[in-house]
């Protein structure tokens, strides 16, 4: 049965009785002398009641109106909740975040790890904005990138903002005046003759990683998980459906076929014929795929020896020099986003918006172009009064 809504202070100490009469007097209760002897209750919006005991009825007063208050403006969070620690809920949270793919999942482990070091001990409710501000200052002076800072308020404001669905939370105290600057690191994009030269000193058997990486876009995950059947070499299409080890691909849009050149293909297909397996990029033995990563680490073994290429290059950058190579073959936005299998063209400006060409000189042009109109009819109009 749920309780009816109600607030009050009562002694504890003491109690009414009523005479024959009809008067009352106070007398002392059995609990006279034990405990606190005022007891603040209330019934909350679900029926629960909650109460505590002050020493002062005036204190008692004073919790009982921020409770009421916090009810009436939406806030209220119960005070067995009050309790919950930051580590504790994140804990709960990561067990219903577990229904995402497992490297989501490990992301979330590295940032929640990191959230904990910060605020793990302390009440989920005494969190304030200001200490949020501090924290993401002390990161980016600890040498923590930008775009890395970002990604763990993001975090935390997604923690929090649960939290507050769950009722445990009154307010989440993560907003856009805490956030950091977003942070756009540009993407390194290798050349041409690079890519090729790191084709060559990779070994044989993982030199189609190479193929999938620079020219079909695929992700090191999905090149490892791409079987021979996957491709249509007659056709010229690579069609993803898994990654290594059977997990689901990255979003529903990483599934879309993906066009092929006839070059492309064939060496493709001499791969297979060099290398005969299951797999597009199996282990030296044929047998199994190659994982990821002992593709990252090949990668890294061989980009010592290319010329010009960045201590921390990776499988992913051969992704930016697709996109780069598109770019620069006057492709849109929307065959960019296609090739890259990007769930909005929104991402694929925020990856590569700065590697479509200066339009500097077609708006300065444009504009010339109308003043000089004007120019030209003003002086027809003069040579015609002549």
């Amino acid at each position: 049965m749920k309780r009816n809504r109600r607030a009050g202070v009562e002694d504890r100490w003491t109690k009414t009785i009523r005479n024959p009469d009809g008067t009352t007097r106070t007398e002392q209760s059995a609990s006279y002398g034990n405990g606190s002897r005022w007891r603040a209750r209330y019934v909350d919006d679900q029926g629960r009641e909650h109460a505590k005991g002050f020493g002062r009825k005036t204190d008692a007063q004073q919790w009982l109106n921020g409770q009421t208050a916090a009810l009436v403006t939406g806030t209220h969070v119960a005070p067995r909740d009050a309790a919950l620690t930051v580590s504790d809920w994140c804990a709960l949270w990561l067990e219903g975040y577990a229904v995402n793919r497992p490297n989501t999942v490990r992301n979330a482990r590295f940032h929640v790890a990191l959230i904990n070091t910060a605020f793990g001990d302390r009440p989920l409710t005494s969190i304030r904005p200001s200490e949020v501000k501090s924290w993401v200052a002390r990161l980016q002076t600890d040498g923590t990138s930008a775009s890395y800072a970002y990604a763990l308020h993001s975090r935390l404001r997604q923690i929090l903002a649960d939290a507050v669905h769950d009722g445990v939370l009154g307010r989440n105290p993560c907003s856009r005046r805490t956030a950091p600057p977003m942070g756009k690191p540009k993407c390194y994009v290798a050349s041409t003759e690079q890519i090729w030269a790191l084709h060559d000193v990779m070994p044989e058997h993982l030199q189609a990683a190479i193929l999938l990486g620079a020219f079909a876009g695929l992700r090191v995950s999905e090149a490892c998980g791409l079987r021979v059947d996957d491709v249509d070499f007659s056709r010229g299409v690579v069609y993803p459906v898994q990654q290594y080890g059977g997990a689901p691909l990255k979003t529903a849009g990483s599934s879309a076929p993906i066009p092929i050149p006839r070059e492309l293909a064939l060496l493709l297909a001499s791969s297979v014929q060099r290398h005969p397996s299951d797999w597009m990029v199996p282990r030296s033995d044929g047998e199994r795929p190659c994982s990821p990563n002992t593709v990252e680490e090949a990668v890294r073994a061989a980009r010592s020896k290319v010329p010009g290429l960045p201590e921390k290059f990776c499988f992913h950058d051969l992704r930016h020099y697709l996109a780069s190579l598109l770019i620069a073959s006057g492709a849109d936005i929307k065959t960019v986003q296609a090739r890259m299998r990007h769930a909005t063209a929104a991402t694929t400006l925020d990856v590569y918006g700065h590697l479509w060409p200066d339009a500097d000189e077609s708006t300065r042009a444009a504009v010339g172009a109308a003043i000089r109109e004007r120019s030209k009819t003003a002086a027809d109009d003069l040579r015609t009064i002549q």
